[in-house]
């Protein structure tokens, strides 16, 4: 069936490569960088003069070509088919440009404001501020930066020189306007030691249902807690009786702290609009204020003040980065073909400077090189398949394939045809994808495999029968438990088998399985098919009889045992009535099976030569 970009096998989910969003983990929205940290000035040797000249000299090595990146230079080699640095940089632009760029803009507006203030943020102190990030999650820096790399793919150099260095030059830049007083530092004291109301409290979508339980609760407040259990919508609080963390000053909405230490102990709140929620609270007891020991409180000071200078560095960083963007002359050229025509070679002007589109093409190779470079050479294998086979990939091609892929994920207009502008609006919808390169990396490559394998579709007579049996014979259905270990799998199959009743296997599905949909429903899952590509648990399944329990069937690293409910009437018996539907299905599949087994087989068979990877895993970079 035709292939939609979060569908596709892993190698195509190569070729359709997303944008990372670097958002909002520290201070503001996605600031990304030039490659080098900013230049020494300190307050002292900033004169007006000196200034200038550091934002000139800026300026200079913005608009200077970054010449990695439009090098003819071999980056990877397919079958001795070379792939050039500036083959790399015009897809990686392609891709990333854009997204690069507006990171590029905005730490270059950065840049100018602490060179106009004289400015500096050290080495040193990006490396110690990583070092306080590391600390909040217990762990050494050296461990915290590789986690950054495995869960998030983000470098060290990148998250030194991107990330924690915009942060802490826009702290600098705001840090005069920063000031905290006793008052701020008494609510944040009493938020955390202050006196606190333990309450319970029943939620509800509708103001009329509030009124209702809100008039039995205030006739009989030791209700409450059977009232909250039976009609409060909030479920995490309503299992418990409503019970909700102790509330404390100045922690949530002001009204609702108000009425409730307003309370006495066992006393109901009136009806409390909390959102698009109405809200009952009744006070079960006053906690009181905590009192620290004395030789702990410079630390606690500490902290609080450190948490309201954050969040005060927080906001003023985010309004100082928005005007610093208001008041720029900031001309994006890149993604406009007008202004790409009247300022060839450019992808900004910044306060008239001009940003060349190799700086931007450079930056976005040392991001996202690698996983574009891959999907460059199954492109070239692909393309080199197709000059071999003497078969080309036409527009008609294309369209044909967009066309399959709208009607198949039911974007269809009412007279049945295609609706090509509601899918291609759905699969660039997340702002990412665009139309051209959802054509290019995967629309393109699904015709270019299919073109490859199409004449090699056979289906026999058995294939018919087999998917006829599959999609349309008898299925058993069963109650399954899925486990994770032999020795579960075997003490849980001897309760079963010691109290053999539906019932009690389904208690033992909600508490032993791990199978999401077995253990919440009680053991249920979907009937199980013949050719269904589960050969061990099919075979086990068929040869029950109902109110049978199966052995323990292992398949990959699970164990499951079934308990037999019965078998479903065949859908349909005249296998005819079905066989165009049959073949049409059945050749699909085939050809999806023959797609991925080619590609695995040009991709075992080719001489490839990635030279970036081979210097990115020696420690080195070709950048």
């Amino acid at each position: 069936m035709p292939l939609k970009i979060a569908m596709l096998r892993p190698w195509m989910v190569t070729l359709v490569s997303r944008l990372r969003v670097f958002a909002a983990v520290l201070l503001i929205g996605p600031i990304a960088a030039t490659t080098t940290l900013p230049p020494k000035a300190t307050a002292q040797q900033a004169t007006a003069q000196q200034r200038a000249a550091q934002q000139r000299a800026a300026q200079q090595r913005a608009a200077a070509p970054a010449k990695a990146a439009t090098t003819n230079s071999v980056v990877a080699t397919v079958n001795a088919d070379p792939i050039t640095e500036k083959n790399l940089a015009d897809e990686t632009v392609r891709r990333y440009g854009e997204g690069v760029l507006d990171g590029m803009i905005n730490r270059y507006l950065i840049l100018q404001a602490c060179q106009a203030r004289g400015i500096e943020v050290t080495k040193a102190e990006v490396t110690e501020e990583i070092n306080r990030l590391a600390s909040k999650f217990r762990l050494d820096m050296n461990s915290y930066l590789k986690l950054l790399q495995e869960e998030r793919n983000i470098s060290p150099a990148e998250y030194a020189q991107d990330i924690v260095w915009p942060t802490l030059a826009l702290r600098r830049l705001v840090a005069d306007k920063i000031e905290i007083t006793d008052e701020e530092y008494n609510k944040q004291y009493m938020a955390r030691y202050g006196e606190a109301i333990k309450c319970r409290m029943i939620m509800v979508g509708e103001r009329d249902k509030a009124e209702a339980i809100h008039g039995q609760a205030a006739a009989d407040p030791s209700k409450f807690e059977a009232l909250a259990k039976k009609f409060s919508e909030d479920e995490s609080s309503a299992s418990v009786g409503g019970l909700i963390p102790p509330i404390r000053r100045y922690t949530s909405d002001p009204d609702m702290e108000q009425a409730v230490f307003a309370l006495a102990d066992g006393d109901v709140s009136g009806i409390l609009p909390i959102g698009d929620q109405w809200m009952i609270l009744q006070a079960v007891r006053r906690i009181p204020a905590a009192t620290p020991p004395p030789q702990t409180m410079p630390l606690i000071r500490e902290q609080i003040v450190d948490q309201i200078r954050d969040e005060k560095v927080r906001v003023a960083a985010s309004e100082l980065f928005t005007r610093l963007q208001a008041d720029a002359n900031v001309t994006k050229v890149l993604g406009d073909s007008a202004e790409m025509n009247q300022h060839p070679g450019v992808a900004a002007l910044i306060n008239n400077q001009p940003m060349p589109i190799s700086q931007v093409a450079d930056e976005a190779v040392r991001r996202h090189g690698p996983e574009v470079l891959e999907g460059e050479i199954n492109r070239k294998l692909l393309t080199q398949a197709l000059k071999k086979a003497d078969v080309a990939v036409t527009s008609d091609d294309l369209t044909s394939e967009t066309t399959r892929a709208a009607v198949a994920y039911g974007f269809t207009k009412p007279d049945g045809s295609a609706d090509l502008d509601g899918w291609i609006r759905s699969v660039t919808s997340d702002g990412e994808t665009t139309q051209d390169i959802y054509m290019r990396d995967a629309v393109w490559p699904s015709v270019a495999l299919r073109k490859l394998v199409e004449s090699e579709v056979r289906l026999t007579q058995e294939d018919l029968q087999l998917g006829f049996e599959s999609a349309y014979g008898p299925k058993v259905e069963v109650l399954a438990i899925v486990l994770g270990d032999q020795r579960t799998a075997q003490k849980v199959w001897q309760m079963a088998r010691d109290n053999p009743t539906p019932v009690f296997f389904g208690e033992l599905a909600q508490r032993y399985s791990i199978g999401p949909s077995s253990a919440s429903n009680n053991g249920m899952v979907p009937p199980i098919r013949k050719h269904g590509g589960q050969a061990a648990i099919e075979k086990e399944a068929f040869s029950l009889k109902p109110g049978e329990l199966s052995g323990i069937v292992a398949t990959g690293d699970k164990y499951i045992i079934m308990r037999c409910q019965g078998y479903t009437e065949p859908v349909v018996s005249d296998f005819e009535a079905v066989r165009g539907e049959l073949v049409r299905d059945l050749t699909e599949k085939k050809v999806i099976e023959l797609m991925a087994n080619k590609f695995d087989s040009l991709k075992d068979s080719a001489e490839i030569e990635n030279f970036l990877e081979i210097a990115l895993k020696s420690g080195g970079t070709r950048r």
